[in-house]
């Protein structure tokens, strides 16, 4: 009895052994199947940074547009570029089509010049665009007028029908 028990051991000793080293190759040749990868060559180049032009709108003073982009380098593959832009049309234009500026309300009408101002400042500028910090801007004074009461549109539409029945 010993003996049948001492086989059986080595049988399972043995099967495990060997579903051991099946395993052991089984990794060591999906391991040895991986190729590696070579390392990406760090490409130092001589170009220079984008310059941009102002954004010019093919129609108007504002929507779509485009901008020429140059730079400088001896072995660049490109040195100038195209690029779409937009202008909103609300933006002052008057401080430059790429300076947005946060306005404060107007002030009081200077009854000296008949004008009233308010300053702005620089909220932000497209494409590294040379803005001023702060602008002040001038509008005339408007008359003050009480706007005139509105007639309601049923009695208009009433005043119509009373002019097709007089013709």
């Amino acid at each position: 009895m010993q003996a049948q028990q001492y086989q059986q051991q080595r049988r399972k000793f043995a099967a495990a052994f060997l579903a051991f080293i099946f395993i052991l190759a089984a990794v060591d040749t999906a391991e040895a199947g991986k190729k590696e990868k070579p390392e990406k060559k760090v490409k130092k180049s001589d170009c220079g940074e984008w310059q941009w032009s102002v954004c010019v709108p093919t129609s108007g003073d504002c929507g779509l547009g485009t901008r020429e982009g140059t730079r400088t380098g001896a072995e660049c593959k490109q040195t100038m570029k195209t690029q779409r832009c937009k202008i909103p049309c609300n933006w002052k234009k008057q401080f430059g089509a790429e300076c947005k500026y946060q306005f404060q309300a107007w002030g009081e009408c200077d009854l000296n010049t008949a004008l009233k101002t308010r300053t702005g400042s620089l909220k932000r500028a497209l494409h590294n665009a040379e803005c001023q910090k702060t602008v002040t801007i001038s509008k005339p004074c408007g008359k003050l007028t009480k706007p005139k009461p509105q007639e309601s549109k049923k009695k208009k539409k009433e005043g119509k029908k009373q002019e097709k029945m007089l013709d």
